[in-house]
């Protein structure tokens, strides 16, 4: 027995080591990367309590105070909003703790690139915390998660845009005419995508027999926004480029897709459910996987964006001369800790916040398609909607970024 205690006490000490050896080699250059590890730790904690934790949250009092204990997708709902709402206040904390940073000499730089073990006891204990709040604090997080998941998704199309202009300016400024030629190769393919992927929405999303004028519709709408795209893009007044309007359009019509197959599966018109009429297991753990690197993207990409996220230009501090000579190895610490930061460090939590919201909502089909269709995640009518709506400001955003340099020359777009 003695020696069992002291083996167990052994091996706990080598974890904790191990850990903390772990913790302390993040470095500058790794602490994006351990934030999305941060993130999809959360995700899959949601994951799991989503699929666990229902049986103990209906004994807790505080959360099943109901004259009637509610369905088990309502406390797998909960689970997941609550690791969600933990998730959105740890980065939302951070976030405004590192508001004002401008270069690397400031002490909350460090906060920021450091302190992984603190920081992670934190986000485990206010996570903890999130399951003694009452239910009106996360009804509450339930009602802002929808409008914070919109200003992610409208994130993500700034970001798209952002990234296809600079892949078209990167490949014309080479100004030979391999790139030109893979340019239009690309456009091509883009477009054969998106005209065979609409043929496809055809079959699957307006079966032979059914009343389906709204699949119809947002099919047929996503096709004449990619030919109002070609159309404004190769204009002269414009000077576009066809790469755009392609990556747009095939973007377009995925989110009609993704929309179009949010459809509940009992609906006359999602001709999927005929192929799959239970979602397994294994296609969830798929879909969440997508998710995870899809949001991991998003906010790795923003907190890259020199467009977005550049801090304004502020003077370096201790730019005169120092009253006393350094020694060369201190001249060259002291030039690093001046150097301005190279993104904002605020948005770049601000991100994550957001993800967190948008997490949720997918992870409870925006807390809905829950409790309509047991255990499918990100289905129901809201997500259709959330999903369309994000394509038509896509194709508005774009459509912007190609008219507002003409309607007002004298800006810088």
């Amino acid at each position: 027995m003695w020696a069992a205690s002291c083996l167990a006490s052994c091996c706990a000490a080598c974890a904790c080591d191990a850990c903390r050896s772990a913790v302390s080699g993040i470095s500058r250059r790794s602490a994006r990367i351990a934030y999305c590890g941060l993130f999809a730790l959360s995700l899959i904690v949601s994951w799991i309590l989503r699929e666990v934790a229902a049986p103990l949250m209906e004994k807790l009092p505080w959360i099943n105070h109901f004259h009637k204990t509610p369905s088990r997708e309502w406390f797998e709902t909960d689970a997941v909003l609550r690791v969600s709402l933990g998730n959105f206040l740890f980065f939302t904390i951070l976030s405004i703790l590192m508001v004002g940073v401008k270069n690397q000499k400031d002490p909350r730089d460090s906060l920021h690139h450091g302190g992984w073990m603190m920081k992670i006891i934190c986000w485990c204990l206010l996570v903890i915390f999130m399951f003694f709040l009452p239910n009106e604090i996360v009804s509450f997080y339930e009602s802002i998660s929808k409008f914070g998941s919109g200003l992610f998704l409208l994130v993500q199309v700034v970001l798209l845009l952002d990234f296809v202009h600079r892949w078209n300016d990167t490949w014309v400024g080479y100004d030979e005419q391999f790139w030109y030629v893979a340019l239009l190769v690309v456009s091509l393919v883009c477009y054969v995508l998106t005209f065979g992927f609409s043929g496809l929405l055809f079959h699957w999303f307006t079966p032979s027999g059914q009343d389906c004028g709204l699949n119809t519709f947002f099919i047929v709408m996503t096709l004449i926004l990619a030919f109002i795209f070609a159309v404004v893009a190769l204009h002269p007044a414009v000077g576009g480029s066809i790469l755009p309007a392609s990556v747009i359009s095939l973007y377009c019509m995925y989110l009609c897709y993704s929309g179009l197959s949010s459809e509940p599966r009992d609906y006359e018109c999602n001709g999927l459910h005929r192929h799959s009429k239970a979602v397994s297991t294994g296609s969830l753990t798929l879909g969440l996987i997508t998710t995870v690197l899809s949001v991991v993207y998003s906010a790795v990409r923003a907190g890259s964006s020199t467009t977005l996220l550049s801090p304004p230009s502020s003077p370096r501090a201790g730019g005169g001369k120092p009253l006393l000579p350094m020694d060369k190895a201190d001249e060259v610490e002291e030039k690093e800790k001046a150097k301005p930061v190279t993104y904002s460090y605020a948005f770049f939590h601000i991100i994550f916040s957001l993800a967190s919201m948008y997490s949720a909502m997918l992870l409870t089909g925006w807390s809905t398609s829950v409790g309509e269709s047991g255990k499918l995640v990100d289905v129901g009518w809201p997500s259709v909607w959330v999903r369309i709506l994000t394509g038509w400001a896509t194709a508005a955003l774009y459509m912007w970024s190609l008219v507002a340099p003409i309607l007002f020359p004298d800006r810088e777009f």
